[in-house]
């Protein structure tokens, strides 16, 4: 294609008009900065300058003077909240809702925040209030995660198993706390002078639906709480060879939550005269399973059937294999619990089982000395621990009390797990 001189006329056209179009630019971005008040720059410094009162203060100046600057009002309202400041958090939310002109995506991120704001607060009935409001917008998943947690801090485990229904209906994903809720709803229909048999076992049909879709660890947590509770169940309503076989299946499907039934379990079988079958079964399950509760369950059963000598060979192996204060703590105060129970207290040994007291075999010790020195040590040991927070309880949780998290106690003993 020929070159035509005519054309070099665009060079300065093209150049010109990009002159003018940068000079409105600059013209229209001084004009803006020209509008904005000194206080929003006075603000920006202090944030670098790492003073977060004063930009706060200087912040709150433009929204005073420039009621329209929504992302600024946005902006406060989630410092406010992030420092704890929930009532002015509160008014800033407020005032944007109270708005006419307010877009409605505004409006839902204000009503968002605001319920936020007073989940924090602790002020739940107007937190779920709010929630509410935006089920049906962009927020629909975080707002029902938060009704869920309302739920389950005010124990409404059924409207907490409606808010995770709604939710997988959201998002596909696992809930692995809908069989705890399940749970939940058969203790308390157990609970009480005249339990609800029908009701509680409904709810632990669910909670067996609920944990059927769980695997692994999550899924063992699950099928030992809800055999638990069937146990409870079928003791309450007189059932004793059915309470033995749901705490006997825990012994195969939750291996590790065998240690929070080794008690009942043997309670069960001395109940129906088979307490020699129920040691045999602990024993059998502790070589495999060792743990501290099954430790001191199979010692004290051996202690009462068959004297202090197997028992105390027992304990032996038991501690060289698995060295541990604690257990040893347990061993002595079974030890010094049977030696004080008064004459025909506690079972009669069988004829040729090994009499007499500990001192037989510990030449000279003084039991109760030594359980006291050691029991000063092992009493912080002798604790469950969340894996989130770390909160340390003398009990076992199924629900944290620290942070609220579901199946984060480990059925062990703080020593057990070092």
């Amino acid at each position: 294609m020929d070159f035509e001189t005519w054309w070099l006329i665009f060079v300065p056209v093209l150049f010109a008009l990009g002159w003018i179009a940068s000079r409105v630019d600059i013209r229209q971005m001084l004009s803006e900065t020209r509008s904005l008040p000194n206080s929003y720059f006075k603000g920006l410094n202090f944030l670098l300058n790492e003073e977060p009162d004063r930009a706060i203060d200087a912040f709150v100046e433009v929204a005073k003077l420039d009621p329209e600057t929504t992302e600024l009002h946005f902006a406060l309202g989630s410092l406010f909240r992030r420092r704890g400041e929930m009532e002015r958090a509160i008014r800033v939310h407020q005032s944007l809702l109270a708005r006419a002109d307010l877009p409605q995506a505004d409006r839902e991120s204000a009503q968002h925040e605001l319920a936020q704001d007073f989940l924090k607060a602790g002020m739940l009935d107007r937190a779920e209030q709010a929630y509410e409001q935006v089920l049906d917008t962009r927020f629909a998943v975080p707002a029902v995660r938060a009704l869920i947690r309302i739920y389950e801090s005010e124990h409404d485990w059924p409207r907490a198993i409606e808010a995770v229904k709604r939710l997988r209906a959201l998002v596909d994903e696992p809930v692995p706390q809908l069989a705890h809720y399940q749970c939940e709803r058969a203790v308390a229909a157990m609970s009480g002078k005249s339990p609800d048999f029908k009701a509680a076992s409904e709810a632990l049909d669910a909670a067996d639906h609920a944990a059927s879709a769980l695997r692994g660890e999550a899924g063992q947590a699950s099928e030992a709480r809800i055999a638990m509770l069937r146990a409870q169940l079928a003791r309450l309503a007189g059932r004793p060879e059915e309470e033995r076989a749901y705490l006997v299946s825990v012994l195969d499907t939750a291996p590790e939550y065998a240690s929070l039934i080794a008690g009942e379990l043997m309670e069960s079988y001395r109940r129906v005269g088979q307490q020699e079958e129920g040691l045999a079964v602990l024993q059998n399950h502790y070589v495999r399973r060792p743990s501290l509760d099954t430790f001191n369950v199979v010692f004290r059963e051996l202690r009462s059937q068959q004297g202090h000598k197997p028992a105390w060979a027992f304990a032996r192996q038991a501690l060289r294999a698995h060295p541990s204060l604690l257990g040893l703590d347990r061993m002595l105060e079974a030890e010094l619990v049977l030696n004080e129970d008064p004459a025909g207290a506690r079972p009669a040994a069988p004829e040729g089982a090994a009499q007499g007291s500990a001192a037989d075999i510990v030449a000279g010790a003084d039991l109760s000395l030594l359980r006291t020195l050691i029991h000063k040590h092992t009493q912080r040991l002798d604790r469950y621990a969340c894996r989130v927070c770390g909160f340390e309880a003398r009990h076992f949780y199924w629900q944290c009390p620290g942070c609220n998290s579901w199946e984060t106690y480990q059925p062990r003993r703080l020593e057990e797990m070092k």
